[in-house]
């Protein structure tokens, strides 16, 4: 049954483009925003109600009564002892049940809504009173969790005797085989929730309300309700909307904060005046960022075999920011002001204010972000459309967990969808024609392979595939020339007849070892000659061959200095490959399945140097994961996806590009950045140092260009062009900070020195990092205020607690983490946007079980009403609630062990009324005609318009029931969890050594003694 109540928006008319490609008009009169078109979003009204059904709030003697407070759904049986009702003042109510708080203000107190502050010069005064110092580390219970507990959660759930677990389901959780032996606790606690209660953190007498220090939600909200109903002008104003937020941008010459982000949007004129306030200049790049339908498309220009103007000097592209003289003729650079002559094909005299007469109606002179059509000399070799390769494991492991159903699956839905379209007027009524899927021209061929590599040549005039076996694995090839690659639709039978039969050919024949290496090397082989995508499967270490991987994982060495070897592949071969592939225009796709360690550094180096992706899915159960999987490798294939790509950053004079951070091949410090594939969802951060002082006369400049080839086979260079003013006065580009980018930043380098430093030293440098920064604002820009005040400039009101969820990463954190999953982590946060990274950093959480009849329904302007999000503590939980936490890559439905038994029904179905019925492999929900069912259902659909290329599924997290209950507590990042403090823990931490800054009494050790944030005084815990 199809949701009628699901939101969906039609995109507005495009432009009419005029007669000229590069002479087009624009809809409205440049520099005035679009109005934003009434219900643009599209999302629809509350449903009227169903007959017969149980209106909300009104179950009477058959479900639940309404509450003042609590919602509709209130709890069904007495509480367990051991969990005391938050109201119980003897217990002192849920945040002294979590004891993660380490302050004693507020137990007990009812819940209250955020104190708003308003400004005060530009910053946020919060008054922390100092706490002594402990003599010693926290006292930790009986039954405190290890390490390895909380990184492999599911191994150890008989820890909590009393919980039942899920019928006839060894291992229902995504998450993978622990390192280390299994840890027993001395005294068990009966629950996780005793186990919450239980923790403490460092005893002092420091005195902060949680409510008043700065909160991610609420600044989150404030800015989503803001550019709800307004368009963001990318010249008019200088500091952008938060990355998260969901708006529409107004290109004005100045590129999209969604293509690019300047950590500093008013920048110093010197070093010296950068070096005072301790951030960054970088700037954040997302080249094929996808944009809103109510956005203007980027404009593509043809200049023919002249190719597009540019500077003859430091060879800028034509941009709005470029100055005409002499009456048109000549133009001056505006990076490096060399005057150019300009070509006769593109005179135009100039009005009176010195503009060109035909501005307007060129969109390389009005708009930030333009692409050009480029000649034969910017070409490499031959573009064509875009050949994907599929090679599909079909060993042992493969068949027994179904990825050969899935990938088979995944294939045909990416390649001809799920559904028809009827042929036009005088066709059959019964003929039918394929959905296409991808651009016209693309080409597909698939692949095999266990201990041998199967070809399959899919030629259209054949009845069904031949297959060809390639048993050398010492020097792989190609065994045919044609028949390989084929147009997916016209030989459509063919790839669906070998699609169906893969599945139960294999099952005969059961190879336990894979061959990955030589496969590559036959995929390169195959796509040498054009480029083109290698999308792979993967479900065990690859031990097979040349190339083959060993077990190289020591658990006697997490926690120390050689641990980083685990973080790059230790194998030249792997590495020679990668780069072959990058310089043949070749990337790669890899979706591993592994139960065990597969040495995901060295398998997703190929992924990572040539700019593909790795998805990762530890502990993979068919029912459950396979949706997943599907909707992850049909976004692979269908988003905007370019090869053959190469990567220049140009700025001002007086500025110089020092690094770059993302997932490439950059061979040198002079050279571009090269990559296989790149596609919309990958980023890159540039970082710039001074080889000279800016004029504050002149703006600064930053221009970057992108030369792929894209997936219909046309060669393109993509430019963004940004703009910033410079200060003599540093105070004034503290203004302008943005906060995604310095993160952004922050997050990319220290994933790039994992394979350099001891996590302990990178942890230790993060907290070094937000110290200097947040003192350098109090010692030099705040004035005078009282020693007792944390001082936070405006900007970076949330730059502390982003720092904190940083060092919380799987990534970064202490303990005992599997180094797959270290890995992992380190390469989605170096290609990550800022948006996604902001979302994975801090989760929103909102509570589904007191949802008021009009949330999750279009509003009056026809966008959807998103409920409250909560702060990632457990003491905002109440009990008897229903939870969706969303982080960009998980989305946990953590459901309290007390929840009604209506709400149950209302959620999914008749007959589900405790949670011991809901189906443990359960993915998404099911469409029922109840109000609570469609209003989240209405939400995960706009959490999935905020996602990345991780797909949106649920993963079901019962009190008690489901080890993902783990991963639901890691991410309340506000608490003392993941091997760090608790957010008021932290900022009173912080506090003191920018206090310890201001005296001059703050020491710092040198990153070669081992940077640490426990070697810090006051922090000396043994989990940090």
């Amino acid at each position: 049954m199809s949701n009628p109540y699901q939101y969906g928006g039609a995109p507005p008319p495009p432009p009419t483009p005029g007669s000229d490609p590069n002479r087009q008009q624009y809809p409205y009169s440049p520099g005035i925003p679009p109005q934003t078109p009434q219900g643009a979003p599209g999302y629809m009204q509350q449903p009227p109600p169903t007959p017969g059904a149980p209106q909300y709030g009104g179950y009477g003697d058959a479900g639940y009564q309404q509450q003042a407070q609590g919602g509709p759904y209130s709890p069904g049986p007495p509480p367990t002892p051991g969990y005391q009702n938050p109201q119980d003042a003897g217990f002192q109510g849920l945040t002294a049940q979590m004891g993660q708080m380490g302050i004693n203000e507020g137990y007990g107190a009812p819940q209250q809504a955020p104190a708003r502050h308003g400004k005060k010069k530009q910053r946020a005064f919060h008054t922390l009173d100092q706490a002594p110092e402990a003599s010693g580390p926290p006292p930790l219970t009986p039954g405190f969790q290890s390490p390895a507990q909380q990184q492999f959660p599911n191994q150890f759930q008989s820890q909590f005797p009393g919980q039942p677990g899920t019928p006839g389901l060894a291992n229902p959780n995504q998450f993978p085989v622990p390192a280390n032996p299994q840890f027993q606790p001395a005294n068990p606690p009966a629950s996780i929730a005793e186990y919450n209660a239980n923790m403490r953190g460092p005893t002092g007498t420091g005195r902060v309300d949680p409510d008043a220090i700065p909160s991610i939600p609420v600044s989150r909200e404030a800015a989503a309700a803001q550019y709800k109903t307004q368009i963001y002008p990318t010249m008019e104003l200088h500091h952008p909307p938060p990355a998260l937020t969901d708006f529409v941008a107004f290109d004005q010459g100045n590129s999209s904060p969604k293509f690019c982000r300047l950590s500093l949007n008013t920048i110093p004129s010197s070093e010296e005046l950068l070096k005072s306030t301790a951030l960054p200049l970088s700037l954040v790049i997302q080249p094929l960022a996808p944009q809103k339908e109510q956005e203007l498309p980027v404009p593509v220009l043809d200049f023919g075999d002249a190719g597009p103007p540019r500077c003859r000097r430091c060879r800028t592209y034509i941009n709005p920011f470029m100055t005409f003289s002499q009456n048109g003729a000549k133009f001056v650079c505006n990076m490096c002001l060399f005057p150019n002559e300009v070509p006769a094909s593109y005179y135009s005299p100039l009005d009176m204010s010195g503009k060109r007469v035909d501005r307007e109606t060129r969109p390389e002179l009005m708009r930030g972000t333009v692409e050009y059509i480029v000649p034969k000399e910017y070409w490499a070799k031959e573009p064509t459309p875009l050949r994907w390769l599929f090679a599909i494991d079909v060993s042992m492991e493969a068949i027994n967990k179904g990825l050969i159903e899935s990938m088979v699956k995944a294939i045909r839905r990416a390649l001809y969808g799920d559904e028809k379209e009827p042929l036009g007027e005088g066709e059959e009524e019964t003929a039918e024609t394929p959905v296409k899927k991808i651009p016209p021209g693309c080409k597909v061929g698939i692949l095999t392979y266990d201990k041998e590599v199967h070809f399959y040549n899919l030629n259209a005039n054949l009845d069904q595939a031949q297959m060809l076996v390639m048993t050398d694995l010492e020097e792989p090839f190609v065994p045919l020339s044609e028949g390989l690659f084929v147009d997916p639709y016209e030989s459509q039978s063919v790839i669906e007849g070998l699609l169906t039969s893969l599945p139960n050919f294999f099952a005969l024949v059961k190879n336990p070892e894979p061959a990955l290496f030589p496969t590559l090397q036959a995929a390169f082989s195959a796509l040498e000659a054009t480029g083109g995508k290698i999308i792979c499967s993967l479900a065990t270490l690859p031990t097979w061959g040349p190339g083959r991987l060993h077990f190289r994982e020591d658990s006697k060495l997490f926690g120390t200095d050689k641990e980083k070897t685990f973080f790059a592949s230790e194998h030249q071969e792997w590495r020679k490959l990668g780069t072959k592939m990058v310089e043949a225009g070749i990337g790669a796709d890899f979706f591993l399945t592994p139960a065990a360690y597969i040495d995901v550094a060295t398998v997703g180096h190929i992924a990572e140097v040539t700019g593909g992706e790795t998805f990762f899915y530890p502990n993979f159960i068919y029912q459950r994961d396979s949706p997943k999987l599907e909707e992850e490798l049909i976004h692979s294939v269908h988003r905007e996806t370019g090869y053959q790509a190469l990567m220049k950053v140009r700025c001002s004079n007086g500025l110089q590009v020092s690094s770059y951070h993302g997932n490439y091949l950059h061979r040198n410090a002079a050279a571009d950045l090269e990559f296989g594939v790149i596609d919309q969802d990958k980023s890159v951060s540039i970082s710039f140092s001074y080889d000279g002082k800016l004029d504050t006369k002149l703006d600064a400049h930053f221009q970057s260009a992108l030369l792929y080839t894209t997936a219909s086979g046309e060669r393109r260079v993509r430019c963004h062009n940004i703009v910033a003013a410079v200060t003599d006065v540093a105070k004034e580009g503290l203004r302008f900070v943005d906060q995604d980018a310095v993160i952004c930043t922050i997050a990319k380098e220290a994933a790039a020195t994992m394979t350099e430093k001891s996590l302990k030293q990178i942890r230790g440098l993060l907290t070094e990092k937000c110290v200097d920064i947040l003192a350098a604002y109090r010692k030099n820009f705040s004035g005078s205020n009282p020693p007792g005040q944390l001082v936070l400039p405006e900007a970076l009101k949330e730059f502390g607690l982003y720092i904190l969820c940083l060092i919380k990463l799987r990534a970064f954190r202490g303990g005992n983490v599997s180094s797959d999953m270290r890995v992992h982590a380190m390469r989605m946060l170096k290609s990550m946007s800022p948006a996604e990274l902001s979302l994975f950093l801090y989760p929103r959480i909102i509570p589904i079980h007191n949802l008021e009849p009009e949330d999750c329904f279009a509003d009056e302007t026809g966008h959807l009403k998103v409920p409250g999000a909560l702060r990632a503590s457990f003491s905002r939980i109440e009990e008897g609630g229903a939870y969706l936490v969303d982080n960009g890559q998980v989305c946990i439905l953590w459901i309290h062990g007390q929840v009604s038994p209506a709400l149950l029904v209302d959620l999914f179905g008749e007959g589900i009324d405790n949670l011991q019925a809901i189906d443990p492999y359960l993915s998404e929900l099911p469409v029922l005609e109840t109000h609570l069912n469609c209003q989240v259902r209405n939400l995960l659909q706009y959490f999935k318009t905020q996602r990345g290329s991780k797909a949106l599924r649920i993963q079901l997290a019962r009190q008690g029931l489901d080890g993902a209950e783990y991963e639901f507590a890691g991410l309340l990042m506000e608490d003392r969890n993941n091997e760090a403090q608790s957010y008021v823990d932290w900022l009173v931490h912080v506090h003191k050594h920018i206090q310890l800054e201001i005296t001059g009494q703050r020491k710092k050790e040198g990153a070669d003694e081992g940077i640490s944030a426990a070697n810090l005084a006051g922090l000396r815990p043994p989990y940090w």
